[in-house]
């Protein structure tokens, strides 16, 4: 699928409107200076991120945080250690 840009310049040219319709075709990426520069979601999307948010615990810190999460990758201990290591070859 392509992507859903949007420049600057057709934002001034259509107005809000180019975005909502963009909106039903997915996040919208919008461009400035040749570079992605925001992405606007649907209000929809945005409350399904918000949810999806793992629920802040008062007083715990980023460490504590940190070591509750699961884990995310798919490379082992010894993967790693040995990308490490080839990466200290120079």
């Amino acid at each position: 699928m392509a992507d859903n840009i949007l420049t600057s310049a057709e934002i001034k040219r259509h107005g809000l409107a180019v975005i909502e319709d963009r909106l039903a075709l997915g996040p919208v990426h919008l461009m400035k200076r040749n570079r992605r520069a925001a992405v606007v979601l649907s209000e929809a999307e945005y409350e399904r991120l918000l949810q999806a948010q793992p629920k802040a615990v008062p007083g715990q810190g980023a460490l504590q945080w940190l070591l509750t999460q699961a884990p995310q990758g798919k490379r082992s201990r010894a993967q790693i250690d040995a990308e490490l290591e080839a990466g200290r070859d120079w």
